[in-house]
């Protein structure tokens, strides 16, 4: 079972596709560009449709989805932690 996807496996975050994601979770990762999956535990819950980290992330540090600059971390990220708008801001303001 897939349960996100990212396009491109420089991404440092991809979208969960499924619902119910829970902490401690052990997912599977579709990388699209290289057909391929990847692993990794959840480390929070995550709703479907949010976005999952795929490395640790400073404060500062480019977040890259879909192999494209969305932001900047505004507080620390784990790998399997949910990143959202309370770590992860625009960098237009």
């Amino acid at each position: 079972m897939i349960h996100f996807v990212l396009h491109d496996a420089k991404d440092t975050v991809a979208v969960v596709v499924v619902e119910g994601v829970k902490s401690g979770d052990a997912l599977t990762g579709w990388i699209m560009d290289e057909d391929r999956t990847i692993k990794i535990q959840a480390h929070q819950d995550i709703p479907i449709g949010h976005k999952i980290a795929l490395q640790n992330m400073q404060t500062g540090d480019t977040v890259l989805k879909y192999g494209i600059d969305i932001g900047k971390v505004v507080a620390p990220i784990e790998v399997g932690q949910h990143a959202h708008v309370h770590n992860i801001k625009t960098k237009r303001w």
